[in-house]
């Protein structure tokens, strides 16, 4: 096996805690052997590091391989490779991540495939407008929608429900249509929907006049003889199928249904199954990350083909986008033979799984070291810690801090640490990773920002420490 060497830039403050935990990943039996050489720049912390900069201090790589830049680095730093003959990345933004960067968990996890479908429901189609219906099925496929499901409403005409199902298989959309009218399922079925739910045995009949792939529930609540009746026409006929047994509210049957769905699988073991999860995602006062993981995991378990989402309540927003994430993380994680850890943060809304890389200890080792007036700011799990080169304070309210801090007049520096300190607090409250200058991260329910805010955000914060500087 070839010995990679492995070449690492740092600035002044991150050199020896940059030193301590190569060491460690070095000493790891799980990773590849790598040779090292560590070389600090001239800066005090990475984030003031530039392509330009590097480019003007180091003059040679020696025998490295490979030159691992910090992950704060900002700018294009291919014209390095080119400089140095060698590869140039960007590694963690916190050295802490190292282990990590290295494939400590092991190779990064594929999450490209799933087994399970999505039909997203459109519940408000009938008030919709077929633009309104063609935007919001748009919206569902970019959260990962399969497809797009109109919802009928029981005494509720939906007059343009035609022209809502040609349109949106113009638009390439597989399209199903949820309603216990019969005219309403005949209409989509001859408009070219794929699916049609609910039928049951009583009105499986319409399946024999469209084309359309039937989602077969019971004719009564709960009754799984009504069902297996349906299942049995449509094997007979050789007609294609999905079922579903129907997953009850909490409270209302939950329990009864899930050991339904057991039942249904092990019985037809072969059949594809949906399970309808709204009942659940919606009619629960609970963050939906943890319903859709909990949900996906029987799943996958029980090895459903399909699940009917809807993303109706404000607390339900990104159920869809939560349940693609958890059929992802599902997949894999069954295939691998694994608990369903270290796939994705993607479900990980208010906690983080290592919310505090450094220690008191180490902070306080850091905070020695410091010798301008630009302030760093950390968390541990004691609280808070704000340090320059006129000392170290630790709280854990930003207002018991301001006295302690010696501030000028200077507004725009004043708000800058104002929100960092705002952001630090919750990310000691929840006990979540806090990274200076970087917005704190709520996993799928994240707004993804554009690499220019975040850029932009992260060049303010440097200009601002830089003008500190200039006034040492």
């Amino acid at each position: 096996m070839v010995t990679e060497n492995l070449l690492f830039l740092t600035g002044k403050l991150a050199e020896k805690s940059l030193h301590k935990v190569l060491a460690e990943v070095q000493n790891n039996p799980k990773i590849p052997p790598f040779k090292y050489r560590v070389q600090q720049i001239g800066v005090s912390v990475a984030a003031l590091m530039t392509p330009d900069l590097i480019a003007r201090r180091l003059k040679e790589t020696g025998d490295a391989d490979k030159v691992i830049v910090p992950g704060l680095c900002l700018g294009d730093i291919s014209p390095l490779a080119v400089q140095y003959g060698v590869p140039v990345e960007r590694g963690p933004e916190d050295l802490k991540d190292l282990p990590q960067y290295f494939g400590q968990t092991g190779v990064t996890p594929d999450l490209s495939r799933y087994r399970v479908q999505i039909f997203a429901e459109i519940v408000d189609a009938p008030f919709l407008s077929v633009a309104g219906i063609v935007n919001k099925a748009q919206q569902y496929r970019a959260q990962g929608a399969n497809v797009i499901d109109l919802g009928c409403l029981p005494a509720v005409p939906f007059l343009h429900l035609k022209e809502a199902v040609q349109a949106l298989k113009t638009l390439e959309f597989q399209v199903s249509v949820d309603s216990l009218n019969t005219d309403d399922l005949l209409t989509a079925g001859h408009a070219g929907a794929d699916y049609l739910l609910s039928l049951t045995e009583k009105t499986l009949w319409i399946s024999d006049e469209v084309a359309s792939i039937p989602i077969l529930i019971p004719a009564k609540p709960h009754s799984l003889a009504s069902l297996y009746r349906a299942i049995e026409a449509c094997l007979q006929t050789g007609k294609p199928f999905i079922a579903d047994a129907i997953l009850d509210p909490i409270h209302f049957g939950l329990t009864n249904s899930i050991v339904r769905y057991q039942k249904l699988r092990k019985k037809y073991p072969d059949i594809q199954i949906m399970m309808g999860i709204g009942n659940l995602t919606e009619l629960t006062d609970a963050d939906t990350t943890g319903i859709n993981a909990l949900l996906f995991g029987m799943i996958s378990e029980l090895d459903i083909n399909a699940v009917l989402a809807t993303s109706v309540s404000p607390h339900a927003v990104n159920a869809i986008t939560e349940a693609d994430i958890a059929r992802r993380m599902m997949y894999a994680s069954k295939n691998d033979d694994r608990l369903p850890r270290g796939y994705s943060s993607g479900l990980l809304g208010l906690h983080d799984r290592r919310p505090f890389s450094y220690s008191v200890a180490e902070i306080n080792e850091i905070a020695s070291m410091v010798k301008d007036p630009s302030f760093r700011i950390q968390v541990s799990e004691t609280g808070l810690h704000i340090y320059n080169r006129d000392g170290l304070h630790v709280a854990t309210d930003p207002y018991t801090l301001y006295p302690k801090l010696k501030l000028d007049d200077d507004a725009s520096h004043a708000f800058y640490l104002g929100v960092e300190l705002a952001r630090a607090q919750i990310a000691w409250q929840l006990k979540k990773r806090y990274v200076q200058d970087q917005a704190l991260e709520w996993g799928v329910n994240s707004l993804p920002q554009p690499v220019t805010a975040k850029t932009a955000h992260r060049e303010a914060s440097i200009k601002a420490r830089k003008e500190m500087a200039k006034k040492t």
